[in-house]
C-alpha cells in the first residue's frame, strides 16, 4: 500500500501530457475583436469602449446620425419588405441597422414601430424568412422600443 502512494504522483503527472489534460492549467486568451460588419457608412461610428457599461457608452452614434436617422422622407419607390420581430443585436456593433432575413444585400431603408419612422441600414442576417430580426442598441432607442421588448417592425427598402 505504501509503495502505491509513492508511485501515485507519478501517474497522476504522466497522464497531465495526455492530449485532453493539455491547457487545463493554461490561462485562458482574451477574445478576439471581431471585425467591423460591412457598412454602408463612410464613416461608421467606433465601437464602443472594453469598459462600456451603460447604454450611453455603448451607443456611439453621433448626435447628426442620430437626427439624420430621424429625418424621414417617404417616396414612392420605396418597397415594403414586410413586417419582422426585432431582438436587441449585439451592443458592440455601433451604428444604426436592421439585420435581417428580408434582405439579400446591404440596402438603405427604414423601419416603423409605433408611429415612428426611422431611416436605418439594412443589413441580411443570412436567417430563413421569417426567423426574426436584430436592430441595432441606436436603432431601438430611436424608435423608442424598450431594450427588453421584441418590437413588430415594418420595413421598407430605398
Amino acid at each position: 500500500m505504501r509503495k502505491l502512494f509513492l508511485i501515485l504522483p507519478f501517474v497522476a503527472l504522466a497522464a497531465c501530457t495526455s492530449p485532453s489534460m493539455q491547457g487545463i492549467f493554461d490561462t485562458p486568451n482574451a477574445p478576439a475583436e471581431a471585425a467591423p460588419a460591412p457598412t454602408l457608412d463612410p464613416t461608421p461610428p467606433p465601437p464602443p469602449p472594453p469598459s462600456a457599461r451603460t447604454v450611453d457608452q455603448f451607443d456611439t452614434t453621433t448626435a447628426e446620425d442620430r437626427q439624420e436617422a430621424l429625418v424621414v422622407q417617404v417616396s414612392a419607390s420605396e418597397q415594403n419588405l414586410g413586417t419582422t420581430i426585432a431582438s436587441l443585436g449585439p451592443p458592440t456593433e455601433p451604428g444604426i441597422w436592421l439585420k435581417t432575413p428580408l434582405v439579400t444585400e446591404l440596402k438603405q431603408g427604414r423601419v416603423e414601430y409605433q408611429g415612428q419612422s426611422i431611416n436605418l441600414e439594412l443589413r441580411p442576417s443570412g436567417g430563413a424568412a421569417g426567423s426574426g430580426s436584430q436592430i441595432s442598441l441606436a436603432a431601438m432607442r430611436l424608435i423608442g422600443a424598450p431594450l427588453t421588448s421584441l418590437p413588430e417592425l415594418a420595413v421598407f427598402a430605398k
